[in-house]
This record gives C-alpha cells, structure tokens and sequence, in this order.
C-alpha cells in the first residue's frame, strides 16, 4: 500500500521548506529568512495542518516546533515516520532538558534547535540536513555546455551568459539537478512553485517555452524535452 504522506527529493540550495509554528512572531522571520536565501517556504500554524500538507505537498526538509497546539510535533513526526516519510527534520524546542531533546529524536527527528536561536545557525542546520539527503551537493551544476552557478545564481552556455528571472533560474535548477528524469507539470508545480500558488500547468508550459527560447534549442535540439502524455526532462548528452 503507498504511503498518504509524500516523501521528498532533496535539493541542496533551493529548497522546499515546511515551518510548522504557531508563534507567528518566530515563524514570520523564519519564513522571511529562508526565502533570502532562495528557499520556498510554506507555513503551518497546527500538527493538524501540518499532517493535511506532508500528506499532498512534497518538502525537502521539514521544521517542526515540538509544542503546537492539537497534535504536538512528536505526535506529528511519529505519524510522518510510521508512514513511511523520510524528508528530513528539524525540531525546535523551547527547552533544553536532555529528555525532551531526546524524545525528539527517538520520535524520528533528525536534528533538533533549543529556542531561542540566531537565524544563522537555523540555516547552518537547514543546509547540513540537506547535504545529508541529497544526491547532488555541488554549487555549479553542469549539463554539456550548460553552466548554472547556484551561488552566484549565474547561468551560461558555451560562455555566454543567460539571463533569467527567478523562477526561471529555479526550474533549471531542478531540472539540472534530476537530468533525465521525466516530471509532470503537476510535479513541476508541487516542487519550483508555493502551494498556494494561483499557478497551473499552463504556467509551466509557458516557463518551459521561454527556457528553450533563452537556452536557444527548440524541438529536437532543445535540452528541455516533451515526453508525450508525461510531462517534461532535462536530457543529458550521452557521454562518449
């Protein structure tokens, strides 16, 4: 039987992030933090929120408060895990006794944060988590003569460099980062995009039309391939 909950496929910068937290003056900064640096952020404010989202929206990394009201984060992390989710966890707690840190873990968390923290060291935890997860962790990602630097969110092909807004940068990203793999427009969406986002899959066949445009392959020569009925991949030239 498959899972209800949706298990995640890890990116290393650009990340999908679920906060759960019902303080809003903590998770409104959060939220504003991580998306500086270039992370989307959907919020929850209930475990019973946060269980309704993990069960339909994929997240590479999740931040859980231990105390929320209704179901508590262990409660929250115990049914996650049991399901069969693996995305990583980050769980904040209010207090720093031994036990609670403890009964966070044995919950299936993967790191925990004592309140109050600097914003920096958040982050800090957010990337070695997801360095732990991902498959790709290089900060320039590379696809025949196709170049994009995460850091200095610079895209280039044969040297020339290619000038793209921010979504546009973060769906080759993606793509980069899975080569070959085929993806939905629906997939495309739950993964570049917010939740609560007005976008559709016509919004991603326009973005996939401008990409092929501004990295000058269309049809057959374009890196960006239509797998009909399917939904789209990034082809990787062969090598030899």
């Amino acid at each position: 039987m498959s899972s209800p909950f949706v298990n995640s496929i890890s990116i290393d910068s650009m990340a999908k992030v679920l906060v759960v937290e019902d303080e809003h003056d903590l998770s409104g900064p959060i939220r504003d933090w991580l998306t500086r640096e270039q992370h989307l952020v959907e919020l929850a404010d209930t475990g019973i929120e946060a269980i309704e989202k993990l069960s339909v929206y994929k997240f590479d990394v999740i931040v859980l408060d231990l105390m929320i009201p209704g179901i508590t984060g262990i409660e929250v992390c115990k049914r996650f895990r049991s399901q069969g989710g693996t995305t990583p966890i980050l769980m904040l707690t209010a207090k720093s006794a031994i036990e609670e840190k403890e009964a966070g873990l044995d919950a299936g968390a993967d790191d925990y944060l004592t309140k109050p923290f600097h914003l920096k060291e958040l982050s800090a935890r957010i990337r070695a988590l997801l360095r732990r997860h991902t498959q790709s962790t290089g900060s320039e990602l590379k696809i025949g003569a196709l170049r994009l630097d995460v850091l200095a969110r610079k895209v280039t092909m044969d040297g020339q460099e290619i000038h793209l807004v921010p979504r546009e940068f973060s769906l080759l990203e993606f793509f980069m980062r899975h080569p070959n793999q085929v993806f939905s427009a629906e997939a495309l969406l739950d993964r570049v995009w917010a939740s609560d986002t007005l976008a559709s899959p016509d919004t991603i066949r326009t973005y996939i039309k401008i990409l092929r445009k501004k990295l000058g392959g269309e049809g057959k020569d374009s890196l960006i391939r239509t797998v009909h009925g399917v939904g789209y991949k990034l082809e990787a030239p062969s090598q030899g």
